[in-house]
């Protein structure tokens, strides 16, 4: 189950990054701002998440600042599935965040 529990970590890392880009690409904006959104916009999200969440990180962070990093990686796909009214994926993709979140804790992983 633990083993599980990381590869659903890692789905979840992948979407959290498809997410970002498919609301980078619906934005209102123009065709420009779109490309540079939906590249851009997954881009930083990854660079952070390397830099500072990632095991092999090199300034891993740890503790309530480490917790806060995966509250603002892990919601932010969330909030923007919410802005483009795709409440359903919303729901599913926060629920099971939360659940995996939880179990990582648990299992101290």
């Amino acid at each position: 189950m633990k083993q599980l529990n990381l590869v659903v970590r890692f789905l979840l890392e992948i979407m959290a990054l498809v997410i970002i880009g498919y609301w980078g690409f619906q934005t209102p904006q123009g065709t420009f701002l779109k490309f540079v959104f939906a590249i851009g916009s997954p881009l930083v999200l990854a660079i952070i998440w390397g830099m500072f969440g990632t095991p092999k990180a090199p300034c891993r962070l740890s503790g309530t600042s480490f917790l806060f990093l995966e509250i603002i990686v892990f919601g932010l796909p969330v909030v923007a599935l919410l802005l483009i009214d795709k409440t359903t994926f919303a729901s599913i993709y926060g629920v099971v965040v939360i659940l995996n979140l939880v179990l990582m804790k648990v299992w101290h992983q």
